[in-house]
């Protein structure tokens, strides 16, 4: 379910991040900022539904799915394919990402 979540919070919070950026940089209505406003408190709602004991950790480890995930926003959205050096990038984010929440913590 965590999975779920990180890709669901991504992106929501990818699709909120880029009215505003369609707003600021592309010279779109200010119409965007609401379906970005809504987007962006879903991202807020959805990573806050991740079972985790610290919302640190939580953020931490949903940071690589937000890269990837761009990675395919970039691609699907931008239309602009990424390079080997995004996937390389992306891959030692998901694998850092990956370490977070699996390893055993201590009492």
């Amino acid at each position: 379910m965590t999975v779920v979540l990180y890709v669901a919070a991504a992106l929501a919070e990818i699709a909120g991040c880029f009215a505003f950026w369609a707003w600021w940089r592309l010279d779109r209505s200010a119409l965007w900022l609401l379906p970005g406003l809504f987007s962006l408190a879903l991202f807020a709602w959805l990573l806050a539904m991740v079972d985790s004991a610290a919302a640190g950790r939580a953020y931490a480890a949903y940071g690589g799915v937000y890269i990837a995930a761009s990675l395919v926003w970039l691609w699907l959205a931008e239309g602009v394919r990424p390079d080997h050096w995004d996937m390389i990038g992306a891959a030692i984010c998901l694998t850092g990402a990956a370490v977070i929440p699996a390893m055993p913590r201590g009492a």
